[in-house]
């Protein structure tokens, strides 16, 4: 066959009807293990999974999940290849409760949702005006009964705001190795928050974006079901927290059959974006996936609130076909007025983030020195060696 031969494609009828019978025998299938659970007494409420929110005088979005059990595991350090492994499935495994009546709380005003059918519950209702001058701010979670009485944070985006920053996460603040399957797959399933390595100078780059009320939200390609490794990640390197937005891996018209590539985090910047119209924008993504050829996009439809955008090379000692992509958008938005980087490292990023205002100059010294620190760092391949030389794994912090 010539290799200019028109490729077939099934009739969108057919692919509807195919999506729809998935759907269809997932929710049955579903349904089915209810029924088994409720007769042996299982899939009860035991957890609710409260992710952290955000809020600002015209109100507070709250998303969360119930589940019949509490997520297990832990990052150790001396967890092994077998207990990440474990505590991967687990994740993946979690036992999501469906139809349970939840009762958000928030600065005196309360909101009843139910869960959806993958256990999630998501709602939007009016904040009681001003915001206070702290940063974050505490709703609380509960089943209508007021037990499992849970604390959500809630990031509180208040009129000292100077900018908001949007970031991806993989390959971005952590090395995840995207690019490499084989390595992607040994740090998802083979490693924990512990284990995993940040991108250098990451922390403290952040830090300086943030200050004191600068709020930072996180978009990823990743599942739900990993968010708890992503703060305790954020937690034992002194990332700033922000609310994080993952994808779902249900088959749920809107999810993961609907949600092909990486196009949500586009949607999810551009909400924010619209959501506060107040504030510009710092878009922050790396050179491995399609984070370019997204954030151009969100500078092309709101050139006048985007501040800046940085993408990471991942591959900085070589000149790529990803380079010459990235090149490629920010010679389109040029005439946007919108500054783009291809930046080596935080520090490149930072130094250019200073010379536009967007982070004080004394901060780059910091961001210089933790950034030297990081890279010395044992690597995925250094600290494999390693273990498999002593026994032991490096801790995160070893050099």
């Amino acid at each position: 066959m010539s290799g200019d031969a028109p490729s077939r494609r099934w009739p969108e009828a057919v692919l509807e009807h195919l999506k729809d019978a998935v759907i269809d025998a997932d929710d049955q299938l579903d349904a089915l293990w209810r029924r088994v659970d409720s007769r042996l007494g299982r899939g009860r409420p035991r957890h609710l999974a409260a992710y952290r929110g955000f809020a600002d005088e015209r109100g507070v979005e709250l998303t969360g999940r119930v589940l019949a059990e509490k997520p297990q595991g832990g990052p150790l350090d001396d967890a092994g290849w077998w207990d990440n492994l474990l505590d991967t499935y687990r994740r993946f495994e979690s036992d999501e409760v469906p139809d349970v009546p939840v009762r958000l709380h928030y600065r005196g005003n309360s909101v009843e949702v139910r869960s959806d059918h993958e256990g999630y519950w998501h709602s939007t209702f009016d904040s009681p005006g001003a915001m206070s001058d702290l940063l974050w701010d505490n709703a609380s979670a509960s089943l209508a009964d007021g037990s499992l009485l849970t604390p959500q944070p809630v990031l509180q985006v208040g009129p000292r705001a100077r900018f908001g920053v949007i970031s991806d996460i993989d390959d971005t603040i952590l090395h995840s190795g995207i690019t490499d399957w084989k390595t992607a797959a040994q740090l998802t399933f083979l490693h924990n928050a512990r284990t995993r390595k940040p991108l250098p100078g990451v922390a403290a780059l952040y830090r300086a974006l943030q200050g004191t009320h600068n709020p930072i939200f996180y978009v990823s390609s990743s599942p739900w079901n990993l968010y708890d490794l992503l703060e305790d990640f954020m937690e034992l390197n002194a990332i700033p927290f922000g609310p994080i937005h993952l994808r779902d891996l249900g088959t749920d018209t809107g999810k993961f059959i609907k949600s092909a590539g990486h196009g949500h985090k586009l949607e999810r910047a551009l909400y924010l974006i619209e959501r506060f119209p107040r504030l510009r924008w710092v878009l922050l993504g790396d050179s491995g996936q399609a984070d370019a050829e997204l954030y151009a996009e969100a500078a092309r439809m709101h050139p006048d609130r985007v501040a800046a955008i940085y993408i990471r090379d991942v591959d900085p000692d070589a000149d790529s076909t990803r380079d010459l992509g990235v090149d490629g958008y920010i010679h389109r938005i040029e005439d946007t007025g919108v500054p783009m980087l291809r930046a080596a490292d935080s520090l490149a990023m930072a130094q250019h983030a200073a010379s536009l205002g967007l982070l004080d100059p004394a901060t780059l010294p910091a961001i210089a020195a933790e950034t030297g620190r990081d890279l010395a760092r044992p690597s995925l391949g250094q600290a494999a060696a390693q273990e498999a030389l002593t026994g032991e794994t490096p801790a995160a912090g070893a050099s």
